[in-house]
């Protein structure tokens, strides 16, 4: 198959991508997003004058960087977690939640 090839049916074409990425060091990994892959900032985010995101962008791709703790956001909106943040000794740090419908979530980082 080439690159311009297909298989059919095809579920959708994407022309761009956004993630939000919460991390333990905003400041490291926004040096390394610009640095190590070439990311620019396009806005940073501040909450009582400390920094606590920063959106960056390559070309049509987006991402968030933010630096919070994910777990008390879902519990401050009234969400319920199956676990509480814990760091696994593969070298993780996770968080399981269910969402209305039932659907089980996990949400880790790399330490």
């Amino acid at each position: 198959m080439t690159d311009t090839e297909r298989t059919q049916p095809e579920g959708f074409h994407a022309q761009a991508l956004s993630a939000s990425l919460t991390v333990k060091d905003l400041q490291a990994s926004v040096a390394w997003y610009r640095g190590v892959v070439g990311f620019a900032v396009d806005r940073r985010y501040e909450r009582d004058g400390i920094p606590r995101a920063v959106a960056l962008s390559a070309g049509a791709v987006q991402i968030l960087l933010g630096q919070d703790d994910g777990a008390k956001r879902i519990k401050a909106r009234g969400g319920t977690l199956e676990s509480e943040p814990a760091d696994t000794r593969w070298g993780v740090r996770m968080f399981r939640l269910q969402d209305p419908d039932g659907f089980k979530l996990v949400i880790s980082a790399t330490k």
